[in-house]
């Protein structure tokens, strides 16, 4: 039997592996360099990678294209990854952190609340795999990457709660 053009072992050449993570890009700028000669253009992206089961990570990553600096991005992610301690679908207790000027507050909902949270950190959340949560980013800050940082920070100070 003849098998199909193309085809190496079952697989498609092109054909990438099925990440364990999702990804989402939450913020991108574009950077500009002033230099003798005129300006030189790069971009900075800032990536949530998660696994929707209590593991999540955030990173930054600069390059001369946008898919190069998410590529980087997504590296730095999963570099500096932890584990959320979930309890029946949102978090043990309430927190509250600030990173720079940006300032969040979490508590846990009961089930069927949804996620109630506004801007990165509702991004954050959805891919940690937090179902039910309320959170509001109290600052005045616009800057996605230090409400991610801020909200990244709320999370490590959960206690787990033993069962």
């Amino acid at each position: 039997m003849a098998r199909p053009m193309g085809r190496q072992g079952g697989r498609q050449r092109n054909e990438k592996e099925k990440s364990e993570y999702d990804q989402k890009v939450l913020d991108v700028a574009r950077v500009t360099r002033v230099v003798a000669g005129g300006r030189r253009f790069s971009f900075r992206a800032t990536v949530a990678v998660g696994n929707r089961k209590g593991k999540i990570g955030i990173g930054t990553g600069k390059g001369l294209d946008f898919s190069q600096s998410v590529e980087k991005a997504v590296a730095d992610a999963r570099k500096n990854m932890m584990i959320l301690p979930i309890k029946d679908g949102t978090i043990p207790h309430e927190v509250q952190a600030k990173y720079a000027a940006a300032k969040v507050f979490m508590k846990p909902a009961s089930k069927g609340n949804g996620l109630v949270a506004g801007g990165s950190v509702r991004v954050i959340c959805e891919l940690a795999g937090v179902e039910n949560i309320c959170a509001k980013i109290l600052s005045k800050s616009t800057n996605k990457l230090n409400n991610a940082r801020a909200t990244m920070s709320a999370f490590s100070k959960i206690k787990s709660q033993a069962k």
